[in-house]
């Protein structure tokens, strides 16, 4: 699929006016008596109407039909393998925990369908924590939709292109790049292969850019790299299920329209796509290398200044020049817990068993680090400047421990003897 196969407009949140229809767009008032084309004003508000103007999110829509026309919900059947906060059907462990790439399914699932909960922590109710996720799918969402009232959908495509389609307008999200799909934002996902990635799900405040503090003002990722989708509507009238996550149940209602039906909208409310290659990285130029918090793509705050919610960080393709320097990830014991997978290539903390789509978990002030062969290779490598190339890692790292499922510790990808790659290291005492 080309990559630019939709129109976007470019900027982190920024407040943006689209129209599809030239005039759709009300001038002078977000809510006339009459809106151009006879259309219904509709405000989606992402934080509450009292907050600050610098964190206020809203978009008011101009759409052919309300939100509300839609039967009463009723819930869904529970799949077993979208869990939500609070994860309390399994203890939370300090074990190190290891999966290789989820299986697809012999039976043809859309997005909505096989969304499978590894881990989380938090509370939807008072809005804290995340959720992990994994998802394995090879058919679209037809005539359905979803939305989630519970948090943020952070998406990171492993393997096949998603084609999503939002209230907003379209969006493709390619392996190596990643999609925000924020709270209460209905979509829906196509696909025309088998497609498998990651979702970090956010309860707390909506994600923002990381303080960039001694770096300055350019670094990291830059805000003009951002894309959001174009007004580009559907009227149709015909049977829609629109499906919602609230307070970690699945429901659904019928509706008789297309909901994709906004004709122009403005506001800072919006999804997002995000290309990881313009990831601006910063490193050592001398020795040593700094805290991998460097790596901070999007974080969101929790109330204690510096300590995150939940931070989604990566590590690209990037020079290693470091002198005199143990170049991979150091040996670890870490106030934060770690949700990790690989998008493609190899880790350089991993030798073996780390597979692109995999994941692994390391919870708060676990232990872990480069296994032997990696150890052994670092130590005796000869160092000189080196690019390292084609690998893309990725880490969910949040203040509060990631609470493994049952189903996840069920899972036949479950590696039983992750733990063995440590066991190897030598004893190390040269006395001189």
């Amino acid at each position: 699929m080309a990559k630019d196969e939709f129109q976007y407009v470019s900027g982190f949140l920024n407040h943006f006016s689209v129209e599809a229809e030239k005039g759709a767009l009300p001038q002078g008032q977000n809510n006339p008596q009459k809106p151009p084309y006879g259309l219904y004003a509709e405000q989606l508000s992402g934080t509450s109407f009292t907050s600050p103007r610098h964190l206020n999110l809203r978009t008011w829509l101009y759409r052919i039909r309300p939100s509300v026309m839609h039967t009463p919900f009723i819930r869904v059947q529970d799949s077993g393998k979208l869990r939500s906060a609070p994860f309390n059907e399994a203890a939370a462990s300090p074990n190190q925990l290891r999966w290789d790439p989820v299986p697809f399914d012999q039976e043809e699932k859309d997005f909505s369908q096989n969304l499978i909960t590894l881990a989380g922590s938090g509370d939807t109710v008072a809005g804290w924590g995340c959720a992990a996720h994994v998802y394995s799918i090879s058919k679209s969402m037809e005539q359905k939709c979803f939305y989630n009232a519970d948090g943020d959908f952070l998406i990171v495509p492993q393997v096949g292109t998603l084609k999503v389609q939002t209230e907003f307008g379209w969006m493709a999200i390619h392996p190596g790049q990643i999609g925000v799909i924020q709270r209460g934002m209905k979509f829906r996902v196509w696909v025309t292969e088998k497609s498998r990635g990651y979702v970090c799900e956010n309860y707390g405040a909506h994600f923002r850019l990381p303080e960039l503090g001694p770096i300055g003002a350019n670094g990291l990722a830059n805000p003009r790299d951002f894309l959001t989708p174009v007004a580009a509507y559907e009227d149709q009238d015909q049977d829609f299920e629109l499906l919602c996550k609230f307070q970690g149940r699945v429901w659904k209602a019928s509706m008789k329209h297309n909901p994709f039906d906004v004709v122009a909208w403005h506001g800072n409310y919006v999804p997002y796509v995000y290309d990881l290659k313009n990831f601006n990285v910063m490193g050592t130029v001398s020795f040593d290398h700094p805290d991998p918090s460097i790596f901070t793509v999007l974080t969101s705050p929790s109330s204690d200044p510096g300590v995150s919610n939940i931070d989604f960080v990566i590590f690209p393709d990037r020079w290693m020049v470091a002198e005199n320097t143990f170049r991979p990830p150091y040996y670890h014991r870490n106030r934060m817990s770690e949700f990790m997978g690989l998008v493609f290539g190899k880790y350089d903390a991993k030798e073996e068993g780390f597979l692109p789509g995999g994941c692994s978990l390391h919870n708060a002030m676990s232990a872990h680090g480069p296994d032997q062969n990696s150890f052994e290779k670092a130590t005796h490598a000869k160092l000189k400047p080196e690019y390292m190339k084609d690998s893309l890692a990725f880490m969910f790292e949040s203040r509060y421990p990631f609470i493994p499922t049952e189903s996840a510790l069920a899972l036949e990808s479950l590696q039983k003897n992750y733990t063995s790659c440590w066991q190897g290291l030598k004893r190390n005492l040269e006395i001189i």
